[in-house]
C-alpha cells in the first residue's frame, strides 16, 4: 500500500486543528440540541461527545503506560465503557464542552511523552486492533474527524483537508485489511493511497477523491451521494 509519510509534529498540528474545528462547532450546541439523535444509530450527540472525551482519556492512559511497559488497551471492559457513555450523555452542554476540551488537552500532553520511544513498537488497543506507536495520533485524528461528521452539525466529508483525508483513508484501509466480511476491492485514491482489501476473488476497482473514499469506506457518505455501482460494504 502506498502511504503518505507523516511526522509526529505534522500529525499533532493537524489533530489540534481538527479538535479546534470540532470545539468551534460544539460550543454552539444547546442543552436540548445535545439530546438530538446523531448520525450514529441509537446515539445522541451527547453520546458521541462523551465517547470522544473518554476515547481521548483512553488513548492518554495507553500512552502514559508505554514507557513502563504497562499492558495497553483502550477500555477496561465493554460494561464500564457503555456505563460511562450513558451517564456522560446526561450532562449539560457546558459540562460536555468542558469535557471535550479538557480531555483533548490531556491527550496532547500524553502525546508529548512518546518522544524517544521506537515508532514501530506495536501497541494493542483492543482484541482486534494493534497498531504501530507512530500511528496513535492518526488513530485519534480518525476519531475526531469521523465523529465530527456524526454530530451532524454541518461538517461533512467534503470539509476534510486533503492531507488528512489521505492519512485517514490509509489508516482505515489498514484496519479493514483482508477481512472476509468485505468484498474484494482495489482502492485507488487521487493522492496515491492504493491497496487491495476484503476477501478473496477478483477485486472491484474503486477510484476517487480521498475524502469521498474515506466517507464511503467508513459509512459517512449520505445514501444519495453513493454511486449505486459501488460494492456493498458491511455495516460499521
Amino acid at each position: 500500500m502506498t502511504e503518505t509519510q507523516t511526522d509526529l509534529a505534522t500529525v499533532r498540528l493537524r489533530l489540534m486543528e481538527a479538535t479546534q474545528s470540532l470545539l468551534g462547532d460544539t460550543i454552539a450546541i444547546t442543552d436540548s440540541q445535545w439530546s438530538h439523535l446523531s448520525r450514529l444509530p441509537g446515539w445522541t450527540r451527547a453520546h458521541v461527545a462523551t465517547h470522544l472525551a473518554r476515547n481521548a482519556d483512553a488513548f492518554a492512559r495507553v500512552m502514559q503506560g508505554l514507557p513502563d511497559g504497562r499492558p495497553s488497551g483502550l477500555y477496561e471492559s465493554d460494561e464500564a465503557y457503555f456505563y460511562d457513555i450513558e451517564r456522560g450523555s446526561e450532562r449539560t452542554a457546558l459540562e460536555l464542552q468542558v469535557d471535550l476540551d479538557a480531555s483533548a488537552g490531556r491527550f496532547d500532553e500524553s502525546l508529548a511523552g512518546l518522544a524517544g520511544l521506537s515508532p514501530d513498537r506495536l501497541v494493542r488497543l483492543s482484541p482486534t486492533l494493534t497498531i504501530r506507536l507512530d500511528r496513535l495520533p492518526v488513530a485519534r485524528l480518525n476519531e475526531v474527524v469521523l465523529h465530527h461528521i456524526d454530530l451532524d452539525v454541518g461538517f461533512a466529508c467534503a470539509d476534510i483537508e486533503p492531507e488528512v483525508a489521505a492519512w485517514l483513508l490509509a489508516y482505515n484501509i489498514e484496519r479493514v485489511g483482508r477481512s472476509s466480511s468485505y468484498p474484494a476491492i482495489r482502492v485507488a485514491s487521487d493522492a496515491g493511497v492504493s491497496a487491495v482489501i476484503g476477501g478473496p476473488g477478483h477485486p472491484a476497482v474503486v477510484h476517487g477523491q480521498d475524502n469521498l473514499l474515506l466517507g464511503w469506506l467508513t459509512g459517512r457518505l449520505a445514501p444519495d451521494a453513493l454511486d449505486k455501482t459501488l460494492p456493498a460494504l458491511p455495516c460499521r
